[in-house]
């Protein structure tokens, strides 16, 4: 039996790129690796029935009710075996103590082309409004590496995704999702998982 990678999705919201993973390892595009772990940092977060229904433990961190957040986190992914670590609209800043606790396995998607529209401050439909108001033509998505900067760490895989006349935020965010995380971020993560495994 070959061995899986061991991965954790972090979650804050509906899960949406949580379900392309589950989806994704169903499948087979994540063959090297297996979703053990879903942990949110909101209670009642929609990703966490999605885990359930897909049989994945699930874990629940407020941030303002654990003293020691990321020292919890931490402990949670060790005690899962964690290889691989995704985050999902995880909207929580992970300081230096945690990313370098598990350097080039934490992975993150970002809705835009890197180094645009990226850094603190720049998420969800903010990200589509810059892009937006800025006037480009192509914009996409990005999953990365991370490390203590915002959107800083080393490019996994990037994919474009052009802009049409009359798009809105909420046009191009879920265009953006269809077209470019939903299919770069498996993607990313058989590559990373493969790379542990195979390593």
């Amino acid at each position: 039996m070959v061995r899986k990678a061991r991965i954790a999705v972090l979650v804050s919201g509906g899960g949406t790129n949580l379900q392309a993973l589950i989806d994704a390892q169903k499948s087979g595009i994540i063959s090297n690796g297996e979703i053990t772990l879903v942990i949110s940092n909101k209670a009642g977060a929609y990703a966490l029935e999605r885990a359930a229904n897909a049989g994945i433990k699930t874990e629940t961190v407020i941030k303002k009710d654990t003293p020691d957040f990321e020292g919890r986190l931490i402990e949670l992914l060790e005690e899962n075996g964690t290889d691989v670590i995704v985050l999902a609209g995880f909207m929580s800043i992970l300081s230096e103590r945690f990313t370098s606790h598990f350097e080039k396995r934490i992975l993150n998607v970002h809705p835009s082309l890197i180094p645009s529209f990226c850094g603190e401050g720049f998420y969800g439909l903010r990200v589509h409004q810059a892009a937006l108001d800025y006037g480009v033509k192509v914009t996409g998505a990005t999953v990365h590496f991370v490390n203590e900067i915002p959107d800083g760490g080393q490019i996994i895989m990037q994919k474009a995704v052009e802009i049409q006349p009359g798009d809105t935020p909420e046009t191009l965010q879920k265009r953006v999702m269809e077209q470019a995380e939903w299919i770069i971020l498996p993607l990313s993560v058989e590559k990373v998982c493969k790379e542990i495994t195979e390593g």
